[in-house]
């Protein structure tokens, strides 16, 4: 069994090779929102040292941009950069494609007042939602009907005390950071919904392929030996991968 592990990673680091030495000399140009302790703009982050244990042992160095979300996405679709940060599979059809492999997980979590009843992945779609302009929740959770998109998350707390809406969705740690600002935590609940796994949309051109068939060798030996687990626990989050 050890010997059939030892070829098997064996070919895919011969392939990882190949595939590196067919990518150009420069950077993979990665484009994501500034999220707190997972891509900050600064190059720490959960997201970054992934990325760089993935690239940097193949010789490809990272290349950051820290953008808006909806602006990372365009930079990709118009060439100017690799991939972006924080996709859900399949979320944009057009001019992109998708690796096999997810990078991480968002657990997605609904914020309202704690007044208002408790809702569940069946009933969340009965009531009035919110969540920020391109995450497309609708095409993930089951029969969402009423909703709006906002472009920032720094007027959420009053939407809900003002009962222009009865729940916020985002990601677990973004509504804990939102909470940091509310004057009475007490007032709101976060209630879980679902997981859905987090990608790298790369650009549909020879770069681009080239960089999403890398990225997928080089996640099936990562995967394989454990060596993301450390990454994890370091920045205390969840392993997605067991």
């Amino acid at each position: 069994m050890e010997r059939c592990v030892y070829w098997m990673l064996w070919a895919v680091v011969s392939v990882v090779s190949t595939l590196a030495c067919a990518i150009e000399p420069t950077p993979v140009r990665i484009a994501a929102e500034s999220w707190p302790q997972h891509t900050n703009a600064d190059g720490h982050g959960l997201a970054w040292d992934i990325f760089r244990a993935v690239y940097e042992p193949a010789g490809v160095q990272l290349q950051i941009n820290s953008v808006p979300y909806t602006r990372s996405i365009g930079l990709v679709q118009r060439g100017e950069a690799d991939a972006w940060v924080g996709s859900y599979r399949n979320e944009i059809a057009d001019r992109v494609i998708y690796p096999r492999w997810h990078y991480d997980a968002d657990n997605v979590v609904a914020l309202g007042l704690a007044s208002t009843p408790a809702p569940t992945l069946e009933s969340i779609g009965s009531f009035r939602l919110a969540w920020v302009r391109g995450y497309e929740y609708q095409r993930y959770l089951p029969n969402l009907h009423q909703y709006r998109e906002v472009l920032r998350r720094s007027g959420i707390l009053g939407m809900l005390d003002q009962g222009r809406t009865d729940f916020y969705l985002d990601a677990q740690d973004e509504v804990t950071f939102i909470l940091r600002d509310a004057r009475v935590p007490s007032r709101y609940r976060v209630y879980p919904l679902t997981e859905l796994p987090l990608y790298l949309g790369f650009g549909d051109n020879p770069r681009g392929r080239a960089l999403a068939d890398l990225f997928d060798k080089r996640m099936d030996v990562l995967v394989a030996d454990g060596s993301l687990r450390p990454i994890f626990q370091r920045w205390k989050q969840s392993y997605p991968f067991d």
